[in-house]
């Protein structure tokens, strides 16, 4: 029986986290919606189940720690995850470490934090134990964020990021699964080494890359007409903007030193972290 059950292993985060976890020997239990997706890791039981429900209850029946990667952005995003909250605590799950984000909470500038600041009040109202992750911007998503013309485009004017990589969050969620008991109850921050603008990030990006990249500071009208082109809901539009706003505002430029102090080695930097997402050396 596995102790420990994992959601998200089809993507970035939890599938490292399931390979460090094998890497240590130790079994586990993947939550998947699609078996077909599932990496294969060695001492890996696969489950399908939505977040929530009779099959989500079945699959965490047993499980003492169960990591929970969060729903993608959707209008009903917390009622999602109060399904799964409550599917663990139906199944006698005892902790769960939450995928949150930095600053979550009802009044943080990046709107899609707030979903997760209602999602830590739901945990912390559950009765179960909790672990909070709570990670700054990915740096690999930052990287993303460009446009085929190489620019990242968004109103976040001189404000600095302090982003961090998957790999590492990664890392510290197979950490704390590993030993979970020493961080009940607790949160982490986890952050890059240094807090960067995002004009120094898109130099770091000519220089990993070869390819030319630029900041393109827009204002909040440029914004929105930049990006009518997907035909995004307005919620999710206002979201995507205030991933630039936050880092405008001072917001995400913290930075901690939870990540060399859970894994006793330094955070990678965002030119480590865009050299290993590129399949080169991390440091």
């Amino acid at each position: 029986m596995a102790d420990v059950a994992l959601t998200g292993a089809t993507g970035t985060v939890g599938g490292i986290a399931a390979r460090l976890l094998a890497d240590a020997g130790l079994p586990m239990r993947l939550l998947v919606r699609d078996p077909s997706r599932a990496p294969d890791v060695l001492g890996a039981e696969v489950r399908q189940a939505e977040f929530g429900g009779d099959a989500c209850r079945a699959a965490l029946t047993g499980v003492d720690t169960a990591l929970m990667v969060s729903a993608h952005e959707s209008a009903d995003r917390v009622e999602v995850h109060q399904s799964f909250v409550q599917a663990a605590v139906d199944a006698g799950v005892r902790q769960v470490v939450y995928l949150s984000f930095g600053g979550a909470g009802s009044g943080a500038g990046f709107l899609l934090a707030r979903d997760h600041g209602a999602t830590e009040r739901i945990l912390r109202d559950s009765g179960l134990a909790f672990t909070f992750l709570r990670d700054n911007f990915y740096a690999e998503a930052i990287a993303g964020f460009a446009g085929d013309d190489g620019a990242l485009r968004g109103p976040a004017g001189d404000g600095r990021v302090a982003a961090v990589s998957q790999r590492d969050v990664a890392a510290v969620a197979a950490h704390i699964l590993a030993d979970p008991r020493p961080h009940a109850n607790r949160g982490y921050d986890l952050t890059g080494p240094q807090a960067l603008t995002l004009g120094q990030i898109a130099a770091t990006l000519t220089e990993v890359t070869g390819r030319t990249h630029r900041f393109v500071d827009e204002t909040m009208e440029e914004a929105r007409s930049s990006r009518a082109v997907y035909d995004a809901p307005a919620w999710l539009v206002d979201a995507w903007i205030s991933t630039y706003t936050a880092i405008r505002d001072g917001e995400l430029e913290h930075v901690s030193d939870a990540v060399p102090s859970l894994l006793g080695r330094p955070a990678l930097s965002f030119a480590e972290a865009m050299r290993a997402a590129a399949g080169g050396r991390a440091a």
